[in-house]
């Protein structure tokens, strides 16, 4: 399948094309999926992963191509393997995901990603996604699984209370928040408890947020302008966009 005038643009951009083979699946809840493959070489070509490494995956879409991004999950560079997460829903990239099964291909490029905790490391973690982000979520998890962290989890389906969040009782401080209201509710709850929870000197604090586009928006414009948390302390990346 070619990849349209986008992997003309990702070529430009040096993006690297990958084929990824599935191995097995598992159906972790009714609305979410978890594929395993193979990395067809991305991993050793790139010297192996860092939390939150992402691939842009391409779909079928009515005969045309159609890429999204998704986060590695326990990518093992030494075996040359990982797994995808699906929310599932209604799109291109939840049908593959459905009916995948060993032995299928599916085609990636690696562009974009990227990502460093600030020096010094954080003494604090405050976390606030959704089902779309737990891959990077754990991810990020296992990278400082000593840090104090408070998590915001935002729940569409009542499935999303199963899903498999790597939290360690010790270290860990997670709230669930039912979506309400296009994401106003997770918003007004995690304006109302982050001042507190900040304190007056925000500057050994990390703030990591993914949400829907609008949502993420929202908390990293509060995050920075009106708790002047400093900008390398905050990473927001809207993973997708309210119908």
């Amino acid at each position: 399948m070619g990849h349209g005038w986008e992997g003309v643009v990702l070529k430009l951009m040096r993006g690297r094309d990958f084929t990824f083979t599935v191995t097995g699946a598992e159906q972790i809840t009714e609305d979410f999926r978890r594929v395993h493959l193979t990395d067809g070489g991305l991993l050793a070509a790139t010297g192996g992963a860092h939390p939150t490494m992402w691939v842009r995956v391409w779909f079928d879409r009515g005969g045309r191509p159609h890429q999204r991004a998704y986060t590695l999950v326990d990518p093992d560079p030494a075996a040359g393997t990982f797994s995808l997460e699906f929310a599932l829903h209604d799109g291109a990239a939840s049908d593959w995901a459905r009916t995948a099964e060993p032995g299928d291909t599916i085609e990636a490029t690696l562009q974009g990603t990227g990502f460093e905790l600030p020096e010094p490391r954080p003494a604090r973690l405050f976390v606030i996604g959704d089902p779309a982000s737990l891959p990077a979520i754990n991810s990020l998890l296992d990278a400082v699984p000593q840090t104090p962290a408070t998590l915001w989890f935002e729940t569409a389906h009542t499935s999303d209370e199963k899903l498999p969040l790597r939290l360690d009782p010790d270290h860990h401080t997670l709230h669930r928040v039912p979506r309400r209201d296009r994401g106003a509710a997770l918003v007004a709850e995690v304006k109302a408890a982050l001042p507190g929870l900040l304190g007056t000197d925000p500057s050994d604090a990390y703030i990591w947020i993914a949400c829907d586009t609008a949502t993420t928006r929202s908390l990293s414009a509060y995050a920075r302008k009106d708790l002047a948390v400093p900008k390398e302390r905050v990473h927001a990346l809207g993973y997708w966009r309210a119908g």
